[in-house]
């Protein structure tokens, strides 16, 4: 069975290698990345890993944020030239750990043929304050919602992996793929990991070319992008995101009281699985 996993990718070096070597850990056989107009060492990053083969490289200079076009050129790339079991279209601060199983290998092989479609929840990690931010982002983001909302109060959409098909059309945010016959879902054998927020740069750096680019994009709709739309303009009007930050930021006494009431939990299974990683250290 062979995984192969695509990223589409922006400045996202804080995050990038743990993401690469934990896939890589959990049974990737091969990664498709697109880098789009990275201005850190996110391209340095991805040119390293296919350096040994583990990569195919691509760069897309088109300054819109075209996620779904761009996503499902790779997954079609997956199937079509790479031979894809099952494919994972990924974003940089999402880790898919196995509920199940071993390793994301072992569940992916052991979904019965009736299923073309695994879904997966996503819960955010929360972001603990910029006096933390020294070490790396797993180092001390610990503490995982139950339920996780969005920006704008909403849900946090799944995920989904399909098998390799050549005409698969993957969404806009990777929530959901068309292409398939009869499509049959498999759920709750994937969790992932979600890590929003990791500093006010990265966030700020995120939503300042992210938003413009969404705003420069005419082939989707206004609704598209929805949750991004809402914080650039909030950081235009604003000139920073500090009041959305605020609100997002979990100071001790927060912390403490969500523990308690059980819409937060400790979760060290991404720290303790990465301080393992040799490559990492």
């Amino acid at each position: 069975m062979k995984l192969i996993m695509t990223l589409l990718v922006r400045n996202e070096e804080d995050i990038l290698a743990e993401n690469i070597e934990y896939h890589l850990n959990q049974g990737v056989d091969f990664i498709i990345a697109t880098n789009n107009r990275s201005t850190d060492s996110t391209g340095q990053i991805l040119k390293r890993y296919e350096s040994k083969g583990l990569l195919h490289y691509l760069e897309e200079e088109d300054d819109t944020h075209n996620q779904g076009r761009w996503v499902t050129n790779m997954a079609r790339i997956a199937a079509s030239e790479f031979k894809a079991d099952w494919v994972i279209n990924n974003d940089a601060d999402e880790f898919w750990w196995p509920t199940e199983h071993s390793s994301l290998k072992a569940a992916f092989s052991a979904v019965t043929p009736e299923f073309n479609v695994v879904e997966a929840k996503r819960n955010n990690f929360v972001y603990l304050g910029a006096q933390l931010e020294n070490n790396r982002f797993y180092k001390h983001l610990i503490y995982r919602e139950l339920n996780s909302l969005n920006p704008l109060g909403k849900p946090l959409p799944p995920k989904q992996a399909h098998i390799g098909q050549a005409n698969i059309l993957v969404a806009e945010g990777n929530h959901s793929v068309k292409g398939l016959e009869k499509q049959q879902i498999n759920r709750d054998i994937i969790e992932i990991f979600h890590f929003p927020i990791r500093s006010p740069e990265q966030l700020t750096r995120k939503i300042l070319y992210g938003g413009a680019a969404l705003e420069r994009n005419t082939d989707i709709t206004k609704n598209t992008g929805s949750t991004w739309r809402n914080l650039y303009q909030q950081l235009l009007d604003a000139g920073d995101l500090s009041h959305y930050l605020d609100s997002q930021t979990f100071g001790s006494a927060k912390l403490q009281r969500q523990l308690k009431d059980g819409l937060v939990l400790e979760d060290v299974r991404l720290k303790c699985y990465l301080d393992k990683l040799v490559n990492l250290q």
